[in-house]
């Protein structure tokens, strides 16, 4: 039984179509996978969590020799989909940053406690040395950042942000000569809690879909909100960080 040509021919024609429509599909899959978190044509709303380091200085008002080095982890959230169009799709996410490991590097100077009873003049102590390393930790619980989506590689962020910090001694370091009973006397100390609001911009650099490498630049205030007898506190310092996180 001889095969009809037109039949062989309309038979290769599907087999071909199909071929076709698989690699498309395989082709489609490669590229949807081959996207950012910020590119998703997708409802899910992405984690990602991440390890940083972050060093900065102070700047203004006899801060400018403080130093800052820390190292910690970074989790978050997106809370809406992505809006727009194009590089200026853009989303909100909320986020938290853990710092186990603070430290600041400040100047050493010589103070002494001082009492002034009425009538006397000051009683002092010995001078004893303050300042130098500050230990600590700080946990920031309330990041609110805006992301926007930018290219297949370079996304960007803007945040405003709030934080706690601990230290191992009462920072920053307080008083000195001449004798001032305001700096010198009994009520005259900082806190070892302080409160660290800032804010900042950022960007993603994705080495994978799924991978980025994290460049950011925090402005910090630093204020115990008089939770001591004083409040030198930082008034601004420049921190920058860099990390690296795994999307979900």
């Amino acid at each position: 039984m001889t095969q009809n040509p037109q039949h062989t021919r309309t038979t290769l024609l599907w087999a071909l179509a199909l071929l076709f429509l698989a690699r498309f599909a395989s082709a489609q899959a490669i590229a949807a996978s081959d996207v950012t978190p910020f590119h998703e044509d997708s409802t899910t709303l992405p984690w990602e969590i991440g390890v940083l380091t972050q060093g900065g200085f102070g700047i203004t008002e006899e801060r400018d020799d403080f130093k800052y080095f820390m190292v910690g982890v970074h989790a978050g959230k997106v809370l809406a989909t992505t809006h727009g169009h194009s590089a200026f799709r853009s989303n909100f996410e909320y986020a938290v940053e853990v710092f186990p490991f603070w430290q600041s590097y400040t100047p050493k100077f010589q103070r002494a406690f001082c009492t002034n009873p009425p009538g006397a003049p000051p009683a002092c102590t010995p001078f004893y040395t303050v300042g130098g390393t500050f230990t600590g930790a700080s946990i920031t619980p309330i990041i609110l950042r805006w992301n926007i989506a930018g290219t297949r590689h370079f996304s960007f962020w803007g945040q405003g942000a709030g934080g706690v910090l601990w230290t191992n001694h009462k920072y920053p370091a307080f008083g000195g000569p001449p004798y001032n009973d305001q700096n010198d006397g009994p009520n005259a100390d900082a806190s070892v809690w302080n409160f660290t609001p800032q804010g900042g911009v950022g960007v993603h650099y994705f080495l994978r879909p799924r991978r980025s490498i994290d460049f950011g630049a925090n402005a910090v205030h630093i204020s115990s909100a008089s939770l001591g007898d004083r409040n030198p506190g930082v008034n601004a310092s420049v921190q920058f960080s860099l990390g690296y996180t795994w999307w979900k």
